[in-house]
């Protein structure tokens, strides 16, 4: 019986072969969707047709199980978590992983049995690296504490169980057990395993890592990988216990050879005495990165005393960055005895000024001072460019909700508020909104009236205006009393582009113009075929072109592709999320979103592994020559030209 069962499967497997879809062999230029079924199964993960695709995980060739169950990373549906579970034992060990993310990027607790039992049975080590990091995905209590406790020495295992730790770290458990395992991992001879460990100890929130301090310092100051170590400094500034870390800090943050990690460690300074290290924030504003010194002078502005008022005035005026100089300005304004003569400069630098994006800085320095409220007030509903208007009313709303405010200017921000929902602007309505359910601004009773909510959210077309919609039924239902609403689901509208898709290669590149030199992309094409035939589309219209860099946040990503140029941008349409098994690596190119399955338009670069946004927001390229390029764009650095590499 057993001979009879081996040769049925030996015929069954030997016809799954044969089936496979014909490419040239070592072909770089054949994408995988010159195979209908594949294009078949990703319109419908595009669709979201969880009970069309069940079928294809039983489908008898591995390449179309593989597809299908990674169908359900992006798709998200638990319904399909049964269907999922037996590819967790199927004889191919693409297949095994490929259900393993998938399970874990449906992040039910559910879940978690499967995976810690697959775990038990598998004996491939680069599988059981993938259901380790699902299982952190998908842990209880229960599941992190075991996670925390096993030993290995194997390479992948090691990577795997860090990153199983940080995932895990994601959901609000009690992370005892798993602190001291990351200790531990911290001193592995494997980089992938202190990545892990240092993102788990630097970004899990409410964890303090004091316990790991000793490996910590060490790591901080002696690892080989600028990765591990800009992960690692963020945890110093978690510590309640801070005894011995002020001069490795400052240290770190004037000396390491990597800009990014001295600009991660501003973070602890704000953990710290000012006395202790006030010495090198002021050093690091002279910092050969704009970047450092951006960071530094925001900690600056944070942190320091009354008395650095003309100190720090000093260090705006010699400045030839304008958003560290614009940010000094708004320290120095904070805290200045003569507020009156301080402003007035910053308005004179305002009006001269010829760079909207600056000129928005100067607007929200300006906010330091409350008399200048008229003022922002007039360029807000004046400007020339929606940076201006945008930062400007944040601006306000930011006085709004200074200590001190001088109440009897609560009536005319109300007014404020108002103009703004009713001013058409998706971004003035969107961010107005934000301030009125603001509890801390007490305008829950400020309006008699609030048809003007209403009638603004009417007016606004979906999917283009998705955000200010959530913003303004958010709104209207704090008003209200009542719980906060689901987001609006993104109909769908607009289905993959085949005949794009596949007049591009495998590796298809596309070079950005900007005014700081070239960048080559490398399009993922087989990762996110949608995503990637939606920006081709947009560029080949030349809809990049002439566009700026609208958002840059040091060591994290450079942001662009808005029509608006403030953020707030989008297209007549949304497109799908697709959740390929990537990760955000140094120059990794993702699609900004307001949620799943809203990506339009918009784009971002990351500066280094941001595990955060895994599996959140889709990767659909990364750089393969002008990372040094993107490392120095700074806001309002133009995209001169998109085009694709023939």
């Amino acid at each position: 019986m057993k001979n009879k069962i081996r040769a049925a499967l030996a015929v069954l497997l030997l016809a799954a072969a044969c089936s496979q879809p014909a490419q040239k062999s070592g072909s770089a230029t054949v994408h995988k969707f010159s195979d209908a079924t594949l294009r078949n199964i990703y319109t419908l993960q595009d669709e979201r047709s969880t009970a069309s695709l069940l079928p294809f995980l039983q489908r008898p060739e591995a390449m179309y199980r593989r597809e299908a169950a990674l169908a359900f990373a992006s798709v998200q549906d638990t319904t399909a978590i049964p269907a999922l579970a037996p590819l967790l034992q199927d004889q191919d060990p693409e297949v095994r992983k490929a259900a393993a993310y998938a399970l874990g990027q449906m992040g039910s607790v559910s879940a978690e049995p499967l995976l810690m039992a697959a775990y038990g049975s598998d004996r491939d080590p680069a599988v059981r690296a993938e259901m380790l990091e699902a299982w952190g995905k998908t842990a209880s209590q229960r599941g992190v504490d075991m996670l925390g406790t096993f030993s290995t020495t194997q390479p992948q295992l090691l990577a795997g169980q860090a990153w199983a730790l940080y995932r895990a770290g994601q959901r609000k458990l009690n992370y005892g057990t798993a602190l001291k395992k990351a200790a531990d991992l911290l001193q592995s001879k494997e980089e992938p395993a202190r990545l892990g460990a240092a993102h788990f100890l630097g970004r899990t929130a409410k964890l303090d890592p004091s316990y790991a301090k000793p490996q910590v310092l060490a790591v901080v100051q002696q690892d080989p990988s600028a990765n591990v170590r800009m992960a690692a400094v963020l945890a110093l500034a978690k510590m309640t216990d801070t005894s011995g870390i002020a001069p490795v800090v400052t240290q770190v943050l004037l000396q390491d050879a990597d800009y990014r990690v001295r600009v991660n460690a501003v973070r602890p300074l704000y953990a710290l005495p000012y006395a202790q290290v006030q010495t090198a924030a002021f050093k690091a504003l002279a910092d050969k990165h704009a970047h450092v010194a951006l960071a530094a002078a925001e900690y600056l502005a944070a942190k320091a005393p009354a008395a650095e008022s003309d100190r720090l005035l000093a260090q705006a005026n010699q400045q030839q960055d304008w958003r560290v100089r614009a940010t000094l300005f708004g320290a120095a304004l904070a805290s200045a005895e003569d507020k009156g003569a301080l402003s007035k400069q910053v308005q004179q630098r305002f009006a001269a000024s010829k760079n909207p994006y600056e000129q928005a800085a100067l607007l929200t320095a300006l906010s330091k001072d409350p008399t200048q409220y008229p003022f922002i007030e007039q360029q807000v509903f004046s400007a020339k460019h929606p940076a201006i208007g945008t930062t400007g009313l944040e601006a306000l709303v930011s006085m709004r909700g200074q200590k001190g405010f001088d109440l009897n200017n609560a009536q005319a921000f109300a007014q404020i508020f108002q103009r703004a929902v009713q001013s058409g602007d998706v971004a003035l309505t969107g961010i107005a909104a934000g301030a009125i359910r603001n509890p801390e601004l007490g305008l829950k009773n400020a309006y008699a009236d609030r048809s003007f909510l209403t009638q603004a959210r009417d007016k606004l077309v979906l999917p283009r205006d998705v955000e200010t919609h959530i913003e303004l039924q958010k709104t209207l239902d704090f008003l209200e009393g009542r719980p906060e609403p689901a987001a609006p689901k993104t109909p769908y509208s607009h289905p993959i582009n085949w005949a794009t898709v596949n007049s591009l290669q495998k590796n298809q590149q596309v070079r950005l113009r900007t005014n700081k030199g070239d960048i080559t992309l490398e399009l993922l094409v087989e990762d996110a075929p949608g995503s990637v035939a939606n920006f081709v589309e947009i560029l080949k219209k030349g809809n990049y072109n002439g566009k700026r860099f609208h958002r840059v946040v040091p060591n994290f990503v450079v942001q662009g592709g808005d029509p608006r140029g403030d953020g707030w941008g989008s297209a007549d349409y949304a497109i799908r999320s697709e959740f390929a098994n990537l990760h955000y690596l140094e120059g990794y190119v993702g699609m900004a979103s307001a949620g799943k399955d809203t990506e339009s338009l918009q784009w971002f670069i990351t500066h280094s592994p941001t595990p955060h946004l895994d599996g959140r927001y889709t990767i659909f390229a990364r750089v393969v020559k002008g990372m040094d390029v993107v490392h120095l764009l700074n806001i309002g650095d133009v995209i001169e030209k998109v085009e694709l590499v023939k």
